[in-house]
């Protein structure tokens, strides 16, 4: 069984997606176990899966203290991070890498993400396809989960030619249109 770390009660297990996570039904805080909170992020906006919300992975980006709750997994102090200039502030814990996330945390690192998702340019686009092309065959998920990263990059990198250049878009269409092979 697992407790709030907040509010001592027990978690009950609900389901993002089909990622099943354990919420308080007091405070509405979330816990997600090891690598739940990136499958929970994919299940939420398919656009989303290639982005990664690691919590190390910019560890410029983030401020560490110690947090005043306990892992409901394995009772370690865990520890707050801030995120970036974001308001997004999760409890993570060093010894089985679970998150703990206030009501409304999650909305705010989905909301987070599709912001930078929106903002992006089109050469961000461009460099991120070649990363996504390497992780192809060396990245941490599977083959197929990899593949699908790659395509959603270059399906937003195609809106975002599209966005920057709408006479393009104009061109094609209209040399769509006048195609006789249709």
């Amino acid at each position: 069984m697992k407790f709030c770390p907040k509010c001592e009660v027990e978690l009950t297990q609900t389901g993002i997606g089909s990622v099943e996570v354990d919420e308080c039904e007091q405070c509405k805080g979330v816990w997600f176990d090891k690598d739940e909170l990136r499958q929970a992020k994919d299940m939420t906006d398919a656009d989303l899966n290639w982005m990664d919300f690691d919590i190390w992975k910019h560890e410029d980006r983030f401020k560490v203290k110690p947090s005043a709750i306990n892992c409901p997994v394995c009772k370690t102090k865990t520890q707050t991070i801030d995120y970036g200039s974001s308001t997004i502030e999760v409890d993570y814990c060093p010894s089985c890498q679970g998150i703990w996330l206030e009501e409304h945390e999650f909305k705010k690192i989905i909301d987070s993400l599709e912001l930078e998702l929106v903002s992006k340019s089109f050469s961000d686009y461009i460099k991120a396809s070649i990363e996504e092309a390497k992780e192809i065959v060396s990245g941490p998920e599977s083959f197929i989960s990899e593949w699908k990263d790659f395509l959603t990059v270059l399906r937003m990198m195609q809106y975002r030619m599209f966005v920057e250049n709408p006479k393009l878009l104009n061109t094609i269409t209209a040399v769509q249109n006048t195609n006789p092979l249709k």
